[in-house]
C-alpha cells in the first residue's frame, strides 16, 4: 500500500507491504533518502478501535481518529495531526489544484497516467475552464482544465502517451 503523508509540515512517502511474518514499511521524508523498516507480525496486536506493536525494542499504542484527508494519531502520550493521501486522493487534491498548474506556466502529472486525449494546439488562446486533455490515472477518465486564461506554448506528449507523477504536460504562456 502506498500513501503520502504529511506531519508537522514536512511531506513523506511511505510504503508498506505486507508479508508473511512481518511489514516491510518504507518511509521518505521529502528531499531525503528511503528509510526501510521491518515489523514482525509476533509483535502485532489488534484491540477494539486501536493498535499495539513493539518497534525495535519500544511498546506502541496508537489510535486513529479521522477522514478524508485529515488524521489525529494519539501516541507514545501525544496527539499528532496528519494528512494522509492514498492514490486517489492525491489523483483528487492534484485535479484540484489544476494537476499542478495553478499560476504556474506548466501543466504536471499528479500521478501517474496515460494520456486519452489532448484538446489544445500549440500557439492557441485557451480560455479559463477550458478542457486541456484527458488523462486516465487508476481507472478513472479525468479532464484537466485550465484554470486562467492562458497561451499554449508547447504540448509536451501525445496521445497513448504513458507519463510519470511530476512529468510536464502542457508548457504555457501568458496571452497578449
Amino acid at each position: 500500500m502506498y500513501f503520502e503523508a504529511e506531519l508537522r509540515g514536512k511531506k513523506y512517502k511511505v510504503d508498506v507491504t505486507e508479508g508473511r511474518h512481518s511489514w516491510k514499511i518504507s518511509l521518505q521524508q521529502e528531499g531525503k533518502e528511503w528509510v526501510h523498516h521491518d515489523v514482525s507480525k509476533n509483535d502485532y496486536k489488534r484491540a477494539e478501535e486501536y493498535i499495539s506493536f513493539l518497534f525495535q525494542g519500544k511498546s506502541y499504542l496508537v489510535d486513529v481518529v479521522g477522514s478524508d484527508t485529515e488524521y489525529t494519531v494519539f501516541t507514545r502520550n501525544s496527539f499528532r495531526s496528519i494528512k494522509i493521501f492514498n492514490d486517489e486522493m492525491l489523483l483528487h487534491e492534484s485535479l484540484k489544484k489544476g494537476g499542478g498548474f495553478g499560476g504556474d506556466l506548466e501543466l504536471k502529472s499528479g500521478m501517474p497516467g496515460k494520456i486519452i486525449e489532448i484538446f489544445a494546439k500549440e500557439g492557441e488562446i485557451v480560455k479559463a475552464n477550458k478542457p486541456l486533455l484527458i488523462m486516465e490515472a487508476m481507472k478513472m477518465e479525468n479532464e484537466m482544465r485550465a484554470t486562467r486564461d492562458v497561451k499554449i506554448k508547447e504540448i509536451k506528449v501525445k496521445q497513448g502517451d504513458s507519463v510519470e507523477s511530476g512529468a510536464v504536460l502542457i508548457k504555457f504562456e501568458e496571452p497578449s
